[in-house]
């Protein structure tokens, strides 16, 4: 997409250093690649020296935090580094945007995480546009919006919230910040911070898709008219195949096929596969619900078990069984898209959730943190696409419960209606970045209004 002047539209995409975010704004820049926009991605420092396999395809470029050594480990509050990002950030991304400059290739846009709302400021003081970038649903991030222009508050008081185009929630269902607000309210806030100067920027683009959420993306155009959604943003070769030999998120850390071989063994739809996230721990008298749970299922299942946890399995539970096998990484997508997996047992958080819609994969719904009981809610009372278990007073899932909801599932009449409800938004997303689809089409209307700059 080149302007008046014959060079092509840059865009710096700006992305928090977090996998579950940096992954999503990886996959839309490559899209953006594919309308002839020039890309340069920018991170961190320190989250930069930890990606390989980058993309060729695009400039790399890091900032400072202010923590080039890392942070973890630090006792470090987060509202402190937040303070510190925004400031050094700010700093170093001008100097990103300076040399980009001096090198002929000024910048004409900043694509920033909603995360760090500070480089809407950055690129207002060079006359650039800025478009934040939620990487969140919009429910979720209804939700939060709400709290900012003070029409919800935390602690929760109410025993039902009550937020325009959403379903009616209970706090069970609420993003797990608002029930912890007391003890910590950092992480709230943070959240509730991405809209203080939403209104000001040139664009907001959301890893969504339009037929997924009519109602809450048709009320927020009307607060923000350069609204649009621009996902699911996953890997071309999974939806519309457009983009070859995009395979995978470009930043991957890890490479196995043992699962793959595994898999291909299996019969159709006969596999659950089980994965809680790479980030959140789980208890250790969880992960021995879990085990017993799969075991006692009597069916095929393909556990994901990160390093740092598979200590905390029982010790008289086998990794790799007649019906079983544990790894410590696999290829979720290439997992899912396996014809041998028939449900996916899943902590819910948003890349995972748009992996399972877009590939048709039902869901057992286990939210652990932040968004996740909010995607849980979509997930099963909205879309229709799974099944929650019950748990405890301890907010544990018991190994029954699981069961439960596997043979429901895999058994039920239930479980024939969520298959059929999983593959029709399946098609959906497939549909949405296809040539002429919704968000293919947003994200045209996008690049087309870069030329000016």
């Amino acid at each position: 997409m080149e302007k008046e002047n014959g060079k092509a539209v840059h865009c710096v995409v700006l992305a928090y250093p977090a996998q579950g975010h940096i992954n999503p704004m990886i996959q839309f820049s490559k899209r953006l690649l594919h309308e002839g926009v020039k890309v340069t991605l920018v991170t961190t420092l320190f989250y930069g020296k930890s990606l390989e396999n980058f993309p060729p395809s695009m400039s790399f470029e890091t900032i400072s935090d202010g923590f080039d050594n890392g942070r973890h480990g630090e006792g470090l509050k987060l509202t402190v580094y937040n303070e510190v990002f925004a400031q050094r950030g700010s700093q170093t991304l001008s100097e990103v945007l300076e040399k980009c400059a001096i090198s002929g290739y000024p910048v004409d846009c900043i694509i920033y995480d909603s995360f760090m709302p500070w480089a809407l400021d950055v690129a207002k003081k060079f006359g650039i546009a800025g478009a934040s970038y939620l990487t969140q649903n919009m429910p979720v991030n209804s939700v939060y919006y709400h709290v900012h222009i003070g029409k919800l508050r935390a602690p929760l008081t109410e025993d039902e919230i009550l937020i325009p185009m959403l379903p009616k929630l209970q706090h069970r269902d609420m993003p797990s910040f608002f029930l912890s607000y007391q003890e910590d309210p950092a992480f709230l806030e943070m959240l509730v911070e991405q809209f203080s100067n939403i209104h000001e920027a040139d664009w907001v683009l959301c890893n969504a898709f339009y037929e997924l959420e009519k109602e809450v993306i048709d009320w927020t155009t009307k607060i923000w008219p350069k609204f649009r959604t621009i996902g699911p943003s996953i890997p071309s070769m999974f939806l519309d195949k457009r983009l070859k030999d995009d395979e995978e998120y470009g930043v991957t850390q890890f490479k196995s096929e043992e699962c793959m071989d595994w898999l291909d063994k299996k019969a159709k739809g006969s596999v659950l596969y089980v994965s809680f996230g790479s980030l959140v721990p789980l208890d250790e008298e969880q992960i021995r619900e879990v085990a017993y749970g799969l075991r006692d299922s009597g069916r095929y299942f393909l556990w994901v078990v990160r390093a740092s946890e598979e200590a905390k399995l029982p010790k008289d539970f086998a990794k790799n069984s007649e019906k079983g096998l544990v790894v410590t990484w696999c290829s979720q997508l290439k997992v899912l898209s396996h014809e041998a997996v028939g449900c996916f047992v899943t902590h819910c958080g948003w890349n995972s959730t748009l992996e399972a819609l877009s590939l048709g994969v039902p869901v057992i719904a286990v939210p652990q943190w932040s968004d996740q009981a909010t995607n849980a809610k979509y997930l099963v009372d909205v879309w229709k696409v799974g099944i929650r278990p019950v748990v405890d007073e301890k907010k544990i899932m018991r190994k029954e419960a699981l069961e439960d909801c596997i043979k429901e599932l895999m058994e039920s009449d239930k479980g024939k209606e969520i298959r059929i409800n999983a593959v029709k938004l399946k098609n959906l997303a497939i549909e949405a970045v296809s040539e002429g689809g919704s968000s293919n089409k947003n994200i045209i209307e996008f690049v087309n209004s870069l030329k000016g700059y």
